[in-house]
C-alpha cells in the first residue's frame, strides 16, 4: 500500500490529494495544513470584503470532514510539517493546538507550502491596522479592523492583483483611497501604455493613486487609531487602515532545511515530472520554479491555475504515470472596477530583457457589431516573432469580451500557432457577441501586413523622436482634432480627401501616418506607397499614444 503524505492544502495539495485517491482506493493519504482551513477560495478573499460574496461560508471549498467522506484522505489542520527526514523518509509534525510533535512516515512526500506575503523591513510596519491579504484569518482580521474603526481612508501598497482588487473593495464599501505604488505602472505583467486604461479608470473612480512612490515609514497613533504614511516623495498620507500587497516569495523553508534544491529565482526545483532534487518527493503551486512556456526558462509565476494542474500531475506521477509539465504561460486577468485586464505569454519587457526578438501590434475595436447596443472597446497588444510570426503574448483591456480574446490566444500559442494562421480563425458571429471579422482576426491582419511588408509600422513611443526628414500626417476628421486629441505640428488631411490632395505632402520625407486607432492610418498608407511615398503607420493609432501617457 502507498502512502502519500502532502505538506499544505489550498490548490496544489487539495488538487494532488483528490486526484490520489481517484487513482487508488488502497492509498493511504494524509494531508497536513498549518491553518485552519484546508481548501479555500483564497482569490475571492477580496470580494468577500468589497461585500460582492455575501456569504462566507462559500468561500470554503471542502473542510477535513467532507474530504474524508468523499475522498477518504486524512486531513490534519492546525498540524505543521517542520522537518524532512528524508534517509528515513519521516515528517516531524507539530500540533499547534498543544504544541507536541509527532512522526510520520511517506513513501512519497509532496510540497504544497505555497507561498508567503512580503512585508517589507520598513519603520513601524508592525502595528494592528497593517495587513496582509492570503487566507481566511488574514480576511478575517481586515473585516474586525473595519467593522471595530470604522476607518474613513484606506491606503494599498502595491498595484498587483490583490492591491487592486482591494482597492475596489475599498471604493465599495464607500472608504477613501489611497494606492501607492513603487514603479510607474500598476498590474506589472501588462505593459506600460495598456496600463495608461487601468489608470485613467482608477483616478475617474476618485482613488487616489500615487505612481513612481514608495512607503518608507509609518507610525501608529494607539490614541486616534490611525497611520501616518512617509513616503518617498516627501508626502505623508494620514490613513485607517493599511494593505500590504507588493508581492509574494516561496516558502522553501522546510524544503531548504532538507537539503532539497532551491532555484536560481528563490523556488523549489523541480523537473518536468515535479519531482524535486528527491525523487521521493514531489513539490508543486506557488513554492516551486516552473517551466516558462516561452523561454523554457524556470520562472515564478503564483497563480491559481497552474498549480490546481500541477497537483493532479504530480499524482498521477507518484503513481507511475509519467506526466510531464508542459509549462507556464501566466495567463491572467484581474477584474478593475469596470474594466477588466488580462495577459498571457510574455510581455514587452520580459522580451527585451531576454534579448528575444519580436514585433507588436495593437487594435482598438468593437467587442461585437457595433452597430448592436453595449458594445465596447476592446484594446488588444499581441506580440509575435518578427519573421515566424510564432505568437510570444498579448494583453488586452476593456469592459467587455476581455476574457474571451485572451483565452483563444492562450489556446494559439500553446498550439503554437502564427499570427498568419490566427488570421483564419473562425470564431462565433452573431451581432450580441461578436463581429464578422474579431478582434482577435484584425490584429493577425495587421501583424501579417507587417511580415508581408505590406505594412510599415512605427510605433508610439517613436513618435516624439521624429527627424526633420519625417512629416505627421493626421487622416482623421477636423472635428476629431479638439481639446488637444493631436499631435503637435501634424498636418491633417482627411483620409477620403487624401487621393485629391496627396500632392500637398514632399515626396522627400517619410510621411508618418495617424488615425485614431489605425485602421484609416492602414488605408492612408497603402494610398501613399502605391503612389510613390516613403511612408509609416502608427500602429494603435492616437489613442494607444494617448494613454500610454496616463
Amino acid at each position: 500500500m502507498t502512502k502519500i503524505v502532502i505538506v499544505g492544502g489550498v490548490a496544489g495539495g487539495a488538487s494532488a490529494a483528490a486526484r490520489a485517491r481517484r487513482l487508488s482506493e488502497d492509498a493511504e493519504i494524509i494531508m497536513f495544513e498549518r491553518g485552519e482551513f484546508v481548501s479555500f477560495a483564497n482569490c475571492g478573499l477580496p470580494y468577500h470584503i468589497g461585500g460582492d460574496i455575501k456569504d462566507r461560508s462559500k468561500l470554503l471549498l471542502q473542510t477535513p470532514q467532507s474530504f474524508l467522506a468523499r475522498f477518504n484522505v486524512d486531513v490534519r489542520v492546525l498540524n505543521e510539517v517542520v522537518s524532512i527526514n528524508r534517509a528515513n523518509k519521516t515528517v516531524t509534525v507539530r500540533n499547534l493546538l498543544d504544541q507536541t510533535e509527532y512522526q510520520e512516515s511517506y513513501d512519497f512526500l509532496l510540497l504544497s507550502p505555497g507561498a508567503s506575503p512580503i512585508t517589507p523591513n520598513i519603520s513601524g510596519i508592525n502595528n494592528p491596522l497593517t495587513h496582509t491579504l492570503r487566507n481566511i484569518p488574514d480576511m478575517d482580521k481586515i473585516l474586525r479592523s473595519l467593522n471595530t474603526n470604522k476607518p474613513q481612508h484606506a491606503t494599498v501598497v502595491g498595484g498587483g492583483f490583490i492591491g487592486l482588487e482591494m482597492v475596489e473593495a475599498f471604493h465599495q464599501l464607500g472608504i477613501s483611497t489611497s494606492l501607492i505604488e513603487m514603479s510607474d505602472q500598476v498590474m506589472t505583467p501588462v505593459d506600460r501604455e495598456m496600463t495608461g486604461f487601468v489608470h485613467s479608470e482608477i483616478k475617474e473612480k476618485g482613488i487616489d493613486l500615487r505612481l513612481n512612490s514608495a512607503l518608507e515609514a509609518v507610525e501608529f497613533d494607539n490614541s486616534s487609531q490611525n497611520l501616518t504614511l512617509s513616503l518617498s516623495s516627501g508626502e505623508q498620507i494620514s490613513t485607517g487602515i493599511l494593505i500590504m500587497a507588493i508581492g509574494v516569495r516561496p516558502e522553501t523553508s522546510l524544503a531548504k532545511e532538507a537539503g532539497l534544491t532551491i532555484g536560481s529565482l528563490g523556488g523549489i526545483q523541480t523537473n518536468d515530472q515535479l519531482q524535486t532534487s528527491d525523487p521521493s518527493i514531489y513539490a508543486v503551486g506557488d513554492a516551486i520554479e516552473e517551466k516558462d512556456f516561452v523561454t523554457e526558462q524556470p520562472t515564478l509565476v503564483p497563480l491559481a491555475g497552474p498549480a490546481n494542474r500541477q497537483g493532479r500531475m504530480a499524482a498521477d506521477n507518484i503513481f507511475g504515470r509519467n506526466e510531464s509539465y508542459q509549462g507556464t504561460q501566466g495567463t491572467a486577468i484581474c477584474k478593475v472596477f469596470d474594466l477588466a485586464v488580462a495577459s498571457m505569454g510574455k510581455n514587452e519587457k520580459q522580451l527585451i530583457q531576454s534579448s528575444t526578438d519580436y514585433e507588436k501590434v495593437y487594435v482598438h475595436t468593437a467587442s461585437h457589431a457595433s452597430y448592436y447596443p453595449g458594445a465596447e472597446t476592446v484594446s488588444l497588444k499581441i506580440l509575435f516573432h518578427p519573421t515566424s510570426g510564432v505568437l510570444l503574448g498579448a494583453q488586452a483591456v476593456g469592459k467587455d469580451g476581455i476574457d474571451k480574446r485572451i483565452d483563444v490566444l492562450a489556446v494559439a500559442q500553446r498550439a503554437g500557432m502564427t499570427v498568419e494562421q490566427l488570421q483564419h480563425l473562425e470564431l462565433t458571429y452573431a451581432p450580441p457577441y461578436g463581429s464578422a471579422k474579431d478582434v482577435i482576426n484584425q490584429a493577425a491582419f495587421v501583424a501579417s501586413n507587417i511580415i508581408k511588408g505590406d505594412a510599415t509600422p512605427i510605433h508610439y513611443h517613436q513618435i516624439d523622436q521624429l527627424s526633420e526628414n519625417q512629416l505627421l500626417l493626421d487622416v482623421r476628421n477636423p472635428n476629431e482634432l479638439s481639446n488637444g486629441n493631436f499631435l503637435e505640428g501634424a498636418v491633417n488631411i482627411p483620409v477620403d480627401q487624401l487621393r485629391e490632395r496627396m500632392t500637398e505632402l514632399p515626396k522627400d520625407k517619410e510621411i508618418i501616418i495617424y488615425c485614431q486607432v489605425g485602421l484609416r492610418g492602414n488605408v492612408a498608407y497603402r494610398q501613399l506607397v502605391n503612389n510613390g511615398y516613403k511612408a509609416r503607420n502608427l500602429i494603435g493609432g492616437f489613442r494607444t499614444y494617448q494613454f500610454s501617457r496616463f
